[in-house]
């Protein structure tokens, strides 16, 4: 039931968020969404999926999803917010030494520092098994040695420091094996070059290249020998929060379309009142509120230590608010008319936003492969 219908603290946050997100203008560069970031940090925000002993609010994903989703309703998604607390910080938390726990946590937490997460690759693509960045021992030193290339990371210009999927050779079969290693944005060899995107963001994208950087040996986060269950751990979150970042903006968008249905007269009449007009709005609702519900249940699935059911629910979550996100721009823009593509609006930037929820982290057909081998039991096709 908990997944049906919100707790009365849930309820809170929720409007403590919107009512923070209401008074913040859109943020439409780095600095604005700076100020933004601290100002969500110090109220708690940022950080409430973290550890309370260091210094989050000790809730989980489906608070940290709530955050995200009214904060994108509002017009000021923290792309950020799915990478840094979600991924980074719950990986950390959940597998990281206590080191790191202590180094990393509570800045985190409290907005001062910013984690990137660097996964896909040129030629690999959503295939995490040919993943070619490789880190190898010193053994003279104990150091890692990173070699490789990563794209499409959010954020490195503005995080302190890049969690690196890499891979490992293991000494008893030959075999590569996945293993995550935190690398400083100031190491020797760490490179990055900003990828010209028509995706209008505050937040960048950077392709990276890792020549020999030379890390300690503290730098690998948890046990090298269970690299692939800490990468679930943080790609679960991941598709948790991209359902809400879409949830969030597909909000946003219906929201400027019911303002102008409702105000926008032709033949004395609202356009709202027009069932051409009406039905459309009222269908995308109806597809982001079900996609909500996956959401939460994927967020409770996580939270209560199921990785495997919130695996599955993760993925249909994703989708479903990627699909609904779509469709909710599409057909604000599309009641706006010429207005929908004016800057004035705001609704036309949308237009290629909203397909990174389709897009990233993972493709609607890969999960559709996901659900048809996983779920259905099919023949396997990748």
């Amino acid at each position: 039931m908990t997944t049906l219908i919100e707790s009365n603290e849930h309820k809170s946050l929720r409007e403590a968020v919107a009512a923070f997100a209401k008074t913040h203008p859109h943020t439409t560069n780095a600095e604005d969404n700076t100020r933004l970031w601290q100002a969500a940090a110090k109220l708690g925000y940022i950080g409430v999926n973290l550890p309370e002993a260091y210094g989050g609010g000790g809730a989980g994903i489906t608070e940290l999803s709530l955050v995200l989703e009214e904060l994108g309703a509002a017009g000021n998604p923290l792309l950020m917010m799915i990478v840094s607390p979600a991924i980074c910080g719950t990986v950390i938390a959940r597998f990281g030494t206590e080191e790191q726990k202590r180094e990393w946590l509570p800045p985190l937490a409290d907005g001062t520092r910013l984690m990137a997460f660097g996964i896909t690759e040129p030629d690999a693509g959503s295939n995490s098994h040919r993943i070619t960045t490789t880190a190898r021992r010193d053994a003279v030193t104990g150091d890692w040695i990173l070699t490789g290339r990563k794209v499409f990371v959010s954020g490195v210009d503005i995080a302190d420091a890049t969690l690196i999927v890499g891979r490992t050779e293991d000494a008893r079969t030959g075999k590569l094996k996945r293993c995550l290693f935190i690398v400083p944005r100031d190491a020797p060899g760490f490179e990055r070059r900003a990828i010209d995107m028509e995706l209008n963001a505050v937040e960048r994208q950077f392709e990276l290249t890792l020549d020999d950087v030379r890390l300690p040996a503290d730098a690998l986060v948890g046990d090298e020998d269970a690299g692939l269950l800490q990468l679930f751990a943080g790609l679960n979150p991941e598709r948790v929060m991209t359902a809400a970042f879409g949830i969030g903006m597909g909000r946003y968008a219906l929201s400027r379309a019911l303002e102008y249905a409702r105000e926008r007269t032709v033949w004395k009449t609202p356009i709202g009142a027009h069932q051409a007009i009406a039905h459309p709005l009222a269908q995308a609702h109806i597809d982001l509120e079900l996609a909500r519900l996956m959401m939460q249940k994927a967020a409770h699935l996580y939270d209560a230590g199921d990785d495997v059911g919130a695996g599955e629910a993760a993925n249909m979550a994703k989708y479903a608010a990627g699909e609904a996100c779509v469709k909710a721009v599409d057909q604000a823009v599309h009641t706006l008319g010429g207005n929908g593509l004016t800057r004035e609006y705001g609704l036309a930037r949308l237009i290629t936003a909203s397909r990174v929820a389709r897009i990233a982290p993972v493709s609607r057909e890969m999960i559709l492969n996901y659900v048809s081998h996983q779920t259905l039991g099919l023949p396997k096709s990748y």
